[in-house]
């Protein structure tokens, strides 16, 4: 028997019919039930690739054991054999859920055009089946780098600010219960701004590393030193008895920096300065201890640098400047002090721009246009969010229909939900409000959501996207990639679009990993029937790249930064096909991404 040889089920109560299929198919493995009770017993200790099985016998029918069949290894192929004459028999054996259909009397060729039809089927489905869990494979391992990322610093491998803060809550209930302190240790370098400028990014890099090793020596083992952002430190030590062992890890610090940071071809030296806060003394959450910390690095950051502060009551300049930031944005929203920017989407096949994705802007009064990094976690915070959100849905959609009704063209145009705008009761009528309102076709929105937002609650999140997708509107999963990325979930989501997360756009046409992740996860999106748009895209090789996948559309600074409506109106009538220079000619690049997608392809 050879190594391609299939392992094949005959179910037949005659055993002359048994006994003829079996010499008909001798290059394989068969096994033969004289009942469909047989079957199902065999079934239950072997999974077979073929199964031939009769409808009408004593007992239970062939149609009736198909589902079980299936349903237990839905790999299996099943081809059904009957002497009724007619076709109803074979179309109820299809609608059982067989593949195909024998007729009796047996005829040699039929059979066995039948079984190679068959086995070519289970041939699919196996490879099918091994592709899609290669795919899940490579989206875990990639979730695993990811995750890691959410908590760990890239660049040291230090904790971050998420895993800090989880660190922290959990010393100060142990603490609560026990009856001890915990300090919190802010540590800045000084003059870290001018040295990286003087120098370079790399040897910026290189003393942040060094400082971060210095760090995790100065500290127990049990206690935590962390990289918050930038030039900017924290320790989190657990179990203090007094302020006393405190003080001794600043001059520890301050000790462990002394020793010059070698970049090579010259020695740096470095000063850092430190705010102190406590638990229970400086407050009782991790919140307020790290703002009450950062009220006393700023003391020390005024006093000239290079020593370390307590907190005192008088340094709460950081909560005034949050309150009065937060009280500017209620302002905000009542006057509606928000404008939105548009960027183009465009079909990387033709380069025809398709649309636009809507961003905020708050127009402060004081500070000037202010991008969503400045006050969108605030408006998070407080639920400001949903109007910020209500305000862009509905600026957005009117502009859209005023493109339209100037002969821009049916443009699309998509708009970000957050999480919290998503869960709101109503958020569906509120939408068909806008929509109503505007006179924009549902069909011309676009709604963005991260995984998180639909997975915080996935069953009820579906059946809200069913709701918006009723309506006509199309609906978008944002920065894919960065969340859940799993492939099961995607298959039972109803979406329409995959918008691929710039951070494996910006490594596809340097890195081979990223360039087969990408092309696996645009070739998922395309088996799913899911439209893909790339987002991030500011080079010819990414463009040529995603061209060489097929990606749907894209958009990023290479077709056009977010600008005001009126300069969108007016790039978009003036030339309705933007950049199309980088259209030209995909084959400019052979950047190891693109190889690695061209040997994948030609594979």
């Amino acid at each position: 028997m050879s190594s391609s040889a299939a392992s094949i089920l005959i179910i037949d109560d005659v055993e002359q019919i048994r006994r003829l299929l079996g010499e008909l198919l001798t290059d394989h493995e068969c096994v033969f039930a004289a009942s469909a009770e047989d079957a199902w017993s065999v079934l239950q200790t072997r999974v077979f690739d073929l199964v031939l099985s009769d409808i009408n016998m004593p007992g239970m029918s062939g149609l009736d054991l198909v589902p079980q069949i299936l349903e237990r290894s839905p790999d299996t192929v099943v081809v059904m054999i009957s002497g009724e004459p007619g076709i109803e028999s074979a179309i109820e054996a299809l609608r059982a859920g067989a593949f195909d259909y024998i007729s009796k009397p047996i005829d040699i060729l039929h059979v066995q055009a039948a079984v190679d039809r068959a086995l070519g089927h289970h041939r699919l489905l196996a490879d099918k089946r091994r592709y899609e869990n290669h795919l899940e494979e490579l989206v875990r391992e990639r979730t695993a780098e990811i995750e890691h990322l959410a908590y760990y610093d890239r660049l040291t491998d230090l904790p971050n600010r998420n895993l800090f803060v989880d660190r922290c809550t959990q010393a100060l209930g142990i603490a609560q219960r026990d009856q001890h302190q915990v300090g919190v240790v802010l540590v800045s370098l000084d003059r870290f701004k001018k040295i990286a400028e003087s120098l370079s990014h790399e040897a910026g890099d290189v003393v942040l590393s060094e400082v971060a090793n210095r760090l995790r020596s100065s500290i127990r083992e049990g206690d935590t030193a962390a990289h918050l952002e930038g030039d900017e430190f924290v320790l989190l030590l657990t179990q203090v008895d007094d302020t006393d062992e405190l003080t001794d890890v600043c001059l520890m610090v301050n000790e462990a920096m002394k020793q010059p940071i070698n970049l090579g071809n010259q020695d740096v030296y470095m000063t850092v300065s430190i705010g102190i806060a406590t638990f229970p003394t400086n407050g009782d959450d991790t919140s307020v201890i790290l703002r009450n910390a950062g009220a006393a690095l700023y003391r020390a950051k005024k006093q000239g640098g290079n020593n370390y502060q307590f907190y005192a009551a008088d340094m709460n300049a950081q909560a005034v400047k949050r309150l009065a930031l937060e009280s500017s944005l209620r302002r905000a929203v009542e006057n509606q002090e928000f404008i939105t920017y548009y960027q183009p989407v465009v079909n990387l096949t033709s380069g025809d721009v398709l649309g636009s994705e809507a961003l905020v802007r708050w127009e402060h009064p004081e500070f000037g246009i202010l991008p969503p990094a400045k006050f969108i976690d605030l408006a998070e915070d407080t639920g400001l969010i949903v109007d910020i959100g209500d305000f862009v849905l509905r600026a957005a959609c009117r502009q859209t229909r005023e493109w339209q009704d100037d002969g821009l063209g049916r443009l699309r145009i998509a708009v970000n939900i957050s999480a919290r705008h998503f869960q709101q009761v109503g958020f569906v009528d509120r939408i068909m409000e806008v929509l109503l309102e505007t006179r924009l076709d549902p069909a011309c929105l676009d709604l963005e959501l991260t995984e998180t937002s639909i997975m915080d609650n996935a069953q009820k999140a579906t059946a809200v996207l069913s709701d918006i997708r009723r309506l006509g509107v199309r609906v978008s999963i944002d920065d894919f990639g960065t969340g859940y990325s799993s492939l099961s979930y995607l298959k039972s989501l109803p979406i329409d679009n995959l918008k691929l997360d710039q951070s494996f756009v910006k490594g596809a046409t340097t890195d081979p990993d990223d360039a087969t992740l990408v092309m696996t996860i645009v070739t998922l999106s395309h088996n799913l029937r899911l439209n893909v748009v790339a987002e991030g895209v500011e080079t010819d090789e990414q463009l040529a790249f995603l061209r060489l996948l097929r990606c749907d559309e894209g958009q990023g600074y290479l077709f056009g930064r977010p600008v005001p409506a009126a300069t969108f109106r007016s790039t978009l009538a003036a030339d309705p096909r933007r950049k199309l220079h980088v259209l030209a000619n995909p084959r400019r690049s052979e950047r190891p991404g693109i190889k690695v997608v061209k040997r994948k392809i030609r594979e």
